[in-house]
């Protein structure tokens, strides 16, 4: 197996690759790029050295005895070329991961792969997820073409193009907004999982469609040890747990797979000033209060002009206006009263002017401010105050915008990549440091329900969470933090400085892992559910060549605290696809069923030419595709995200 890349993410897929798979693992990471001539700054050539060290300091440690694969071998490429990938193996590889942060070099190093070894499996991070779709079917085109013999699967060399944004964002979304119900998305299918409260006395808990694991006594509880997912305590959740664990356990949630069903796109809470702008939104209050006395007023001129004159209705109106707009009709030799009115209705005429006026200027405004940020409104509470509009940043609010949650964004860059995101959903958002005074006054901090901190310094998370606690003690944090260390020390600080207010630490790369790893093992997990400091993971499966499943019943196969049987895939095998997916939104094939049979009898018994979807968790997996040993199998126990 083949990792590119330098950052987090290519040091934790690669750990899991050799930890849970058993694979051996070449790490390429960036060299100093040079300038043409060869020379490289000296400052560049510090930052590679100190790179290539950290990596080399993670992964290279000795093999455990129990191990089957060494250590990971570390080196070093300026450019992705053809040379870089020959020092690799590239040739001789099963599989090569492209996770650098940049989707131009991912998408260079994808092409000259696939030249040089048309059967490599390729797993790529793109953050355009319409180009990854394309990328993709020209990948796969171009290892067909250059196959000898028939075509090979979709899932031996096939081309997987995945994002850690569009992974990791609901497990953010989720954890800001707990306490009500969690429903998570997995990409291709719908899988909605519901966290449930213990039940009360004499009550019993629904299982729904399946239990998928225990949450830990302390769930609920801002001093509980599960926050960060660097915390060691063991303490944590159950993933998989059997029928008798889940009726002993007390005082304990459940999450549940409730129910599957096709996706439930509810509009962004934002959108409706994206739609079209109602009446009140051109013209202010007082202005319509002002419009509708002057109208009233003419009103009662008309009918006084009527009552005073013989003349038809119609003719008094008509009289009535060419009094108000001062068109030269004058009164003369008429009786009194309608010269009286007529000066009563000029005079209404020299008041409309200015109201007039001021509900042309109010209406431009409300045009020209239409395509701009919106500030908070006033009485805003209850909300989400969302740091950051990066790459992470912004796949959170369109999924929190999906859940019709209201959020208040803060960016230190107007030109971020989520502004234009935040404009289109008419969502306020303040510009400014975070750790400047007034910025998350502005944004309403000290009535909102949680700030999720998700810039990429893990200095500027902190300093905005210290802030946002100094002005609201008991608000939910969570907070992106890359080190591992440094996410448990400032986890264990806060919480020991606020016992009463939730503090969460979340790491991109711990929750992108899992779904990178399994689609260089061939299987492309379907959806990753995070469980506090677990993750369960979704994939489809053959049951043919697995003899953990092969011949037994779903309730024989099921292993717990490592892999259960869900759902069986009914389709027939010719038209059966590679990640079950019914289709995407912007596919011709959306509304094509699934053909997936959930409530599955539990002594049905599993035949070589079916396919299921498991729930399974990294072990779990590993250990079905042959790669996992028993170094690292517990009984049971959530494996650390």
């Amino acid at each position: 197996m083949i990792v590119c890349g330098g950052d987090a993410l290519a040091e934790r897929l690669a750990a899991e690759l050799r930890a849970l798979y058993g694979e051996q693992v070449t790490v390429v990471v960036p060299g100093a790029p040079g300038d043409g001539a060869g020379r490289v700054a000296p400052a560049a050539r510090a930052r590679a050295s100190a790179l290539l060290a950290r990596m080399q300091s993670v992964l290279g440690r000795a093999p455990e005895p129990d191990e089957p694969a060494g250590p990971p071998h570390v080196q070093q490429a300026a450019v992705l070329d053809e040379q870089a990938f020959a020092d690799a193996g590239v040739t001789e590889a099963r599989a090569l991961a492209l996770v650098h942060d940049d989707d131009e070099i991912n998408i260079r190093a994808a092409l000259v792969a696939r030249r040089l070894n048309p059967q490599l499996r390729l797993v790529i991070r793109l953050y355009n997820r319409s180009l990854g779709r394309h990328l993709a079917d020209l990948l796969d085109q171009a290892a067909a073409l250059s196959a000898p013999g028939p075509a090979p699967t979709a899932v031996d060399n096939s081309t997987t193009v995945l994002s850690d944004a569009d992974t990791a964002a609901p497990a953010l979304a989720a954890t800001a907004v707990a306490g009500t119900s969690k429903i998570v998305q997995a990409d291709g299918l719908l899988l909605r999982a519901v966290e449930r409260n213990p039940p009360g006395p004499g009550q019993v808990s629904d299982p729904g469609l399946a239990t998928l694991a225990l949450l830990s006594a302390t769930t609920n509880d801002p001093a509980g040890s599960e926050g960060s997912d660097a915390d060691d305590g063991r303490d944590g959740p159950l993933l998989l747990p059997d029928d008798a664990t889940v009726a002993a356990a007390t005082g304990r949630g459940t999450v549940v797979l409730e129910t599957i069903a096709p996706a439930e796109r509810t509009a962004p809470g934002w959108s409706s000033a994206t739609r079209g702008m109602p009446f009140g939104s051109f013209f202010s209050r007082r202005l319509r209060w002002s419009l509708f006395g002057l109208t009233a007023s003419v009103l009662g001129l008309a009918i006084a002009t009527w009552a005073t004159g013989d003349m038809h209705p119609l003719h008094a109106g008509y009289l009535t206006l060419l009094d108000l707009f001062a068109i030269d009709d004058p009164a003369i030799g008429e009786p009194t009263a309608r010269k009286v009115l007529q000066l009563l209705t000029g005079l209404a005429g020299l008041l409309l002017l200015p109201v007039l006026l001021a509900a042309v200027l109010e209406a431009l405004g409300t045009f020209r401010t239409s395509a701009a940020l919106r500030r908070p409104p006033r009485g805003l509470s209850g909300h989400i105050v969302l740091l950051g509009l990066g790459k992470i940043g912004t796949r959170v609010l369109s999924r929190l915008g999906e859940l019709d949650i209201p959020v208040v964004c803060v960016e230190a860059d107007p030109e971020a990549r989520g502004v234009p995101l935040a404009r289109s959903m008419r969502v306020p958002t303040v510009i400014g440091d975070a750790a400047s005074d007034g910025v998350l006054e502005a944004a309403k901090i000290h009535r909102a329900h949680a700030l999720l901190a998700l810039t990429s310094v893990d200095t500027t998370n902190l300093e905005a969470a210290l802030s946002a606690r100094a002005l609201k003690p008991d608000l939910r944090v969570v907070l992106r933090l890359y080190d591992d260390a440094f996410a448990a020390a400032v986890y264990r600080t806060l919480r020991a400085a606020h016992p009463r207010a939730l503090t969460r630490s979340r790491s991109v790369s711990t929750l992108a892992a899992p779904a990178f790893a399994s689609a260089m093992m061939g299987r492309q997990v379907l959806g990753a559910i995070p469980v506090e400091r677990g993750v369960l993971l979704f994939a489809a499966l053959e049951v043919a060549g697995h003899p953990q499943l092969e011949g037994r019943t779903i309730t024989e196969s099921f292993r717990p605290g490592y892999w259960r049987v869900v759902a069986l895939d009914a389709t027939e095998p010719a038209e059966r696809r590679p990640d079950l997916s019914a289709g995407r939104e912007d596919d011709e094939s959306a509304t094509r069923p699934t053909g997936l049979v959930w409530n599955l009898h539990p002594g049905h018994v599993l035949h070589p030419q079916d396919r299921v979807v498991l729930a399974a968790t990294r072990q779990g997996l590993a250990e079905l595709l042959g790669r996992g040993h028993p170094a690292h199998r517990t009984a049971g126990r959530a494996d650390p995200a």
